[in-house]
């Protein structure tokens, strides 16, 4: 069984900053690419940034509305992504997933965090 334990929401002003992070646990043999998607009241979820298991060299893309503000990353050796988000806009305000594709067996499956409330507000 995998499990994925997102960790670091809350609330927070305006221009303010916070780091979310997301590890993975359980019985697999690879974690592939990993990333966060979020989900604000009556709105589809949405992808805000992902990551690639490059090996050397992960590869990131974003959303257009986050690019210059937040940045993700991954520690390889602790199953973990982070989303390090600065400059925060109360537009930011939703449940944040992280989400990985994880080698169980013969395939890779999808797998989800239980989500984090990030709220950004004065």
């Amino acid at each position: 069984q995998v499990q994925l334990v997102e960790s670091g929401g809350g609330l927070v002003q305006p221009g303010g900053s916070m780091r979310l992070s997301c590890a993975a646990s359980g019985s697999f043999f690879a974690i592939g690419a990993m990333g966060w998607y979020r989900q604000a009241p009556g709105k589809q979820r949405e992808l805000v940034a992902t990551i690639t298991s490059g090996g050397r060299t992960n590869y990131a893309d974003y959303r257009d509305s986050v690019k210059g503000r937040f940045t993700i990353s991954r520690d390889n050796a602790k199953n973990t992504v982070y989303l390090q988000m600065n400059a925060l806009k109360p537009e930011d305000t939703a449940v944040y997933y992280c989400n990985a594709e994880v080698l169980g067996g013969s395939t890779y499956r999808d797998y989800w965090g239980q989500g984090t409330q990030v709220t950004v507000s004065s």
